[in-house]
């Protein structure tokens, strides 16, 4: 059997791992070391010159990381990826990976509010230009374009509207225009699939769902190997022409080797090497057990994120409920399409009493936990004006979709009737 013909069960398992060789260990071990004996100077002088891949400094590359990265790249169908410090250190790499100052990308409004305020304000001061645009009208990516557009950038289950992508519409439309498309996937791994839309590169904070009991912070860039970055050369100059950083190396020639990886490469022996946002090995083994749960943890937050949004529809004090279960028309298709795992674990609403309901309600919560994260394996709350999304402008919280009474929840793992008991309490003390 291959890493292809396994199922995600299996893959999260055993992927990029079997047992040590010399010990017989099954768990994979914490390389806890920062370099790594070369076998020769031959063998050292290869792996400098790129002839071929293994362990030189953890800050580009550690034998734990190498698994997490390998496991990850198996469940998504992708070829490699680099494992990163944070999901905004993927985000980041992501782009500065292909674009430079005088340069710019498209994005969808719909983003994290961390993202967004990457993209507006310190990518921006580094001279390189965000556009955003609606994701909901895929045309509005090509309109934004020009000759120096590196990356399309997109969320798959975006936080906090949480209206599903068009991921293919998009993807289709910059293919042929040599602009690959990035996708954001934190919200969804496991119930989306990326790269089988069209998307040629995939992003994870995997402090989220994959490494799911909130101990962890890292992030992951997953090279789809599906992209032709050399068929338009003069639209991806970064890997298209000589890097003098790397003595004149041009990555899509010296990657053809070594499969189809050159985004990859790239990623990890320029930008870890220059800029160091590693993932530490004990990071990586922990996401690694996060990992193999994640199977079965991603159906029973989505199951119980369904329930919580038809009891929040029963309530006269919640004026909007923003999950895709309750979603109608293009975007209820949409979600059906491309949620063919499970619709989310993420939720959200809107309280009738507005800012001031949100903060009631969210001080009266007893079993959800008042943090700024999701996809732990507990239930958490938050009210995204006034904490994640408060460096943002009224407008520019109002375009990704966070009003003043809005309330963000990430359903976790606990009994059902625990989880509505406490929303009930919750929302009765907010609108007494």
């Amino acid at each position: 059997m291959t890493d292809r013909t396994l199922h995600p069960e299996t893959l999260a398992l055993h992927a990029g791992w079997r047992a040590d060789p010399a010990t017989g260990v099954v768990a994979p071990p914490i390389y806890q070391s920062t370099s790594y004996q070369f076998q020769d100077a031959d063998h050292a002088a290869r792996l400098f010159a790129l002839e071929e891949l293994g362990n030189i400094y953890t800050r580009i590359g550690n034998p734990t990381t190498d698994i997490l990265e390998k496991r990850i790249a198996a469940l998504e169908g992708g070829a490699a990826a680099v494992a990163v410090a944070s999901g905004q250190a993927a985000s980041a790499y992501a782009v500065q990976n292909l674009a430079c100052a005088g340069d710019n990308i498209v994005s969808g409004t719909d983003l994290y509010g961390g993202t967004y305020n990457l993209f507006a304000n310190t990518l921006k001061n580094q001279g390189l230009e965000v556009r955003f645009v609606d994701p909901a009208d895929p045309e509005a990516f090509a309109r934004a374009s020009d000759d120096r557009t590196r990356a399309w950038y997109a969320e798959t289950l975006p936080n906090p509207k949480l209206v599903v992508c068009p991921i293919a519409e998009i993807a289709a439309l910059g293919r042929p225009l040599g602009i690959p498309l990035i996708v954001d996937n934190t919200a969804a791994p496991l119930l989306a699939r990326p790269f089988d839309h069209g998307a040629a590169i995939i992003v994870y904070s995997t402090t989220k769902y994959i490494g799911g009991h909130g101990t962890s912070i890292g992030g992951m860039i997953v090279d789809g190997g599906n992209f032709d970055w050399s068929a338009l050369p003069e639209r991806q100059p970064m890997l298209n022409t000589p890097d003098p950083s790397y003595h004149g190396v041009v990555w899509t020639e010296a990657a053809r080797p070594l499969g189809p990886i050159a985004y990859a490469l790239r990623a990890r022996t320029v930008l870890l090497r220059d800029l160091g946002a590693a993932l530490s090995p004990f990071n990586a083994f922990q996401l690694l057990q996060g990992l193999e749960t994640l199977p079965l943890r991603m159906p029973r937050h989505c199951e119980n994120a369904v329930k919580v949004a038809a009891y929040l529809q029963t309530r006269s004090d919640v004026v909007r409920i923003i999950h895709p279960s309750v979603q109608t028309g293009v975007e209820a298709e949409r979600a059906r399409f491309y949620l063919t795992g499970g619709l989310g674990g993420l939720l959200g609403f809107e309280l009738a009493g507005g800012r001031e309901a949100g903060r009631r309600f969210i001080d009266a919560l007893a079993l959800f936990y008042h943090v700024a994260n999701i996809g732990d394996a507990r239930s958490l709350a938050i009210h995204p004006a006034s904490t994640t999304h408060s460096q943002l402008s009224e407008s520019e919280q109002a375009a990704t979709g966070v009003s003043p009474g809005y309330v963000r929840l990430s359903i976790g793992l606990e009994h059902i009737d625990d989880i509505l008991a406490d929303l009930a309490q919750a929302l009765d003390k907010a609108s007494g």
